[in-house]
């Protein structure tokens, strides 16, 4: 991607892109991207690589080259993490939410209470062959001979397999054995250490040692895939997973927007399906390769079953071919839908990823925080999606109800697309240039789908639950009711604003105070105008696939799909 500054401000120039070249034949992620530097040159017009076919860094009088350079990375397997602590739900809860940061799989827990004898411990280490451990465990000033043990078990794992294939070791417990685990470990593998993500029973502080992690991730990168060492070198060595690069943006966005309400991030990628949430500044990340759309998709089966992805799909599509769709994905993850049905069911997988994610990373969200009701998503303002699943939906309409069928909101939120995958860009250019990152958001870059307007009543569909009346800026008023069950849109011109006076009936609740409690609020129109989504929560889908299909199709036509 090619910024520069146009009339005095950063701008999002262009987008080059090339198939990847990480795997056969070329085994060198380093053809794919000049190749779609190539490809950059070719729209802009400009020199952007040298006579010895390096990037030209820095630029020159004449305007070739460029001035600075950052990257993001996401390729490769998920790196395969053994999470070790003291407690189930204290130390090692913390070490797997800290594993969950970056592109890794849990793939096994070793604590004390699991009841492993010490060989069983060496065995499942020596089995697995993890890329790395994670050891957390301890308080500040707390446990000490508890955690040694564990660490022996460790480095006793580590002196018995060859040396190229032992793990990386982050320790991330009680700070004072620092010293000493660095002397029982530090001449068998590389150690890092972060602070403490359990300093207190009652405390846990994830983001420090989340720094840390990245850069584990990619120096494992730069060691294993061709190509990415030198990515790393243009970068000034700085090169930055892609789930942490995207939720700096949401964390930025959230110091912007109501503090009352977080900001929400959700990038559905073929490697992993990333949530965000901040509130205030204050950022909590996961990422789940297990619910990614490329090679882990066959996680989505594990965890669910053919009927949640049935109740999505609007036609008759037999459960073999849904199961085959899910493993040709899974050995070809950059393959397109070629019919109907093939879409149907690659936007089903898209719904039943995001839901999965964010049902797992709400654990990580702080407490406190407001919703309408126990079992809802948590407020924010605004959700920014990204994914070519969503950015290259047929139509902006199907994008959102995949988006809302997905997330479903609450209270009153925007639903933005970053449709050309800037955000992860901006996050990793934001500690070496943060004005470009807040110009170029401060643009047209990202798209305003709509403003969601979400009552939430325990009442028979067909029932009046909301009384609204539009002030447009013109004057003109309309008003009229929204009933229970239905999808709604109001054709507000994107970027005109009007005044909604909002008069929930049946005490619903619509996000102003509680339920009954009304108001009025300022919107300004998206894409697709204002969207007031009254199908409860959660959405229930009738099981006879007639009716089934004339609800979507219904639902697709109000949003102009």
């Amino acid at each position: 991607m090619l910024f520069d500054v146009v009339e005095g401000r950063y701008r999002f120039l262009a987008i080059g892109t090339a198939k990847t070249t990480v795997q056969a034949p070329y085994n060198h992620i380093g053809e794919g991207i000049n190749r779609a530097i190539i490809r950059l040159e070719e729209i802009t017009g400009r020199e952007l690589i040298g006579g010895d076919d390096r990037l030209i860094l820095p630029s020159n009088l004449d305007g070739s080259g460029i001035d600075m350079f950052v990257g993001s990375i996401s390729a490769g397997p998920p790196l395969r993490v053994i999470a070790v602590g003291l407690l189930d739900d204290i130390s090692l809860a913390s070490a797997k939410r800290l594993a969950s940061t970056t592109y890794s799989q849990v793939v096994e827990t070793l604590g004390l209470n699991d009841r492993k004898k010490p060989e069983e411990r060496l065995d499942t280490i020596l089995t697995l062959r993890p890329d790395l451990i994670v050891i957390a465990g301890g308080t500040e000033n707390g446990a000490t001979n508890s955690v040694i043990r564990l660490v022996e078990s460790v480095g006793l794992a580590c002196s018995l397999m060859p040396a190229e294939q032992r793990p990386a070791i982050l320790y991330t417990g009680n700070q004072m054995l620092n010293t000493e685990v660095e002397d029982r470990l530090g001449a068998l593998t590389k150690n890092y250490f972060a602070p403490n993500v359990r300093p207190g029973l009652e405390i846990e502080q994830i983001a420090p040692a989340q720094a840390k992690i990245g850069e584990i991730y990619r120096s494992i990168r730069s060691s294993r895939i061709p190509g990415v060492s030198d990515l790393n070198e243009w970068s000034g060595m700085q090169l930055t997973p892609t789930a942490s690069a995207f939720s700096r943006i949401i964390q930025f966005l959230s110091k912007v927007y109501d503090p009352t309400k977080g900001v929400l991030g959700i990038d559905v990628g073929a490697s992993a399906t990333t949530i965000a949430a901040a509130y205030d500044g204050e950022v909590s990340l996961g990422v789940y390769p297990e619910y990614g759309l490329g090679q882990g998709v066959t996680g989505l089966l594990a965890d669910a079953s053919i009927d949640d992805f049935l109740r999505w799909i609007p036609m008759e599509v037999g459960e073999d071919y849904i199961r085959d769709y899910i493993f040709n994905k899974q050995i070809y993850p950059s393959s397109l839908p070629v019919s109907k049905e093939d879409l149907a069911i690659e936007q089903a997988l898209a719904r039943q990823a995001i839901r999965k994610a964010i049902s797992a990373a709400q654990a990580g969200f702080p407490n406190g925080i407001r919703r309408s009701g126990a079992g809802m998503l948590p407020w924010f303002e605004p959700i920014v999606a990204t994914g070519s699943v969503l950015t290259k939906a047929p139509s902006s309409g199907s994008g959102l109800l995949t988006l809302l069928d997905a997330v479903q909101p609450s209270s009153i939120t925007t639903m933005v697309l970053d449709q050309s995958n800037l955000a992860a860009s901006l996050g990793a250019a934001a500690p070496v240039n943060p004005t470009l990152s807040v110009q170029v958001l401060e643009s047209s870059a990202f798209i305003s789908l709509a403003t969601v307007i979400t009552p939430i009543a325990s009442v028979r569909p067909g029932t009046p639950i909301l009384r609204l009346r539009v002030t447009y800026e013109s004057g003109d008023e309309t008003s009229f009711d929204i009933k229970q069950g239905t999808l709604e849109a109001l054709p507000i011109p994107m970027g005109e604003a009007a005044r909604l006076h909002l008069q929930p009936l049946h005490r619903s609740d619509v996000g102003m105070g509680g339920p009954g409690r009304g108001g009025s609020v300022r919107v300004v129109g998206g894409l697709l105008g204002v969207v007031i989504d009254a199908r409860g929560r959660p959405v229930l889908l009738p099981r006879d696939v007639t009716r089934r299909q004339d609800l979507y199709k219904k639902w697709l036509w109000t949003l102009g799909g």
